[in-house]
């Protein structure tokens, strides 16, 4: 299994600890008596679940499993890989800090934080698809 695959899945399945944990959190506010402004993590858990857990795998495992693009580069380049990881990462922990700050502290760095949030996490999907566009391909 290439290190790329292992990193996508080792941070996969932290995040969906990390979402199930948040998740639990906005579910059992109401009952612990928890401020109703934990609800301001929603929108973080569904990122957490769907981003970071779910695209995660499916990006690490289709890096590791597609077909060979060539016999001089089997999987693309890995240093675009690392661009997706690091790019979509970094997007889902800015956003997962600055969804709820700009719920709890509304200011235009929260606003700012949230563009740059989603402008990396783009990125990473346009790098994803560079990536893996010429892996998929019939027999």
């Amino acid at each position: 299994m290439p290190t790329l695959t292992r990193f996508f899945i080792k941070a996969g399945l932290l995040y969906f600890v990390l979402a199930l944990l948040t998740g639990a959190a906005v579910q059992a506010g109401p009952f612990l008596d928890l401020p109703a402004n934990l609800m301001a993590l929603q929108p973080v858990y569904f990122h957490l679940f769907l981003v970071g857990w779910i695209t995660q795998m499916i990006i690490g495992v289709s890096f590791w499993m597609f077909p060979v693009l060539s016999h001089e580069e089997p999987r693309g380049s890995e240093r675009v890989g690392w661009f997706v990881f690091l790019f979509l990462n970094t997007g889902l922990i800015l956003r997962s800090v600055a969804e709820p700050m700009n719920v709890w502290v509304p200011a235009e760095p929260w606003r700012w934080l949230l563009t740059v949030s989603a402008v990396l996490q783009w990125l990473s999907g346009v790098f994803y698809v560079s990536l893996i566009w010429g892996r998929v391909k019939g027999k």
